[in-house]
């Protein structure tokens, strides 16, 4: 046994350490578990911010599983532009439910950069730029145009 090659003391050091180590950390994770936020019914508003941000992201992760065309540059930018779209959308809803006036600043500036890095991407690989309109930022279904203009993959999937 490997025990017989310490002293008696260093053992019941050990021994005693760890019996401690338990008996302190046993209370720390009781107070954590204790402590969690009970779960709460969801407001309306809060329903529907989570839906229209789960069906935001589920879009651009489907828009960003491109078939590769055999450039680089263009796969690049079929991936990139669904990804830089589900920050303008989720952007959007930011701003149709959102309360925090710095935060919808910086939804207001993730809509401008992400569109301007879109345009930027296209211009690259001598794609058309769209003309841009106005986010909207109340609740509903939005035009089917507002996002395929920016949708890089949408041929490349086929």
């Amino acid at each position: 046994m490997i025990l017989r090659f310490f002293r008696p003391g260093i053992v019941a050091a050990l021994l005693g350490a760890r019996v401690l180590f338990a008996v302190v950390l046993s209370p720390v994770a009781l107070a954590q578990e204790a402590h969690q936020p009970a779960p709460t019914a969801l407001s309306a508003e809060e329903s529907a911010f989570l839906a229209e941000n789960d069906a935001a992201m589920t879009k651009m992760m489907n828009d960003m599983a491109a078939k590769p065309s055999g450039d680089i540059d263009r796969d690049f930018v079929a991936m990139m532009a669904p990804h830089h779209q589900g920050a303008i959308d989720m952007a959007v809803i930011e701003l149709r439910y959102g309360k925090n006036e710095q935060l919808r600043r910086i939804a207001q500036e993730i809509i401008v950069e992400q569109r301007q890095e879109i345009d930027a991407m296209k211009l690259a690989i001598g794609d058309p730029v769209t003309a841009s309109a106005p986010a909207p930022t109340q609740p509903g279904p939005a035009p089917a145009a507002a996002h395929d203009h920016m949708n890089m993959s949408h041929g490349m999937k086929n």
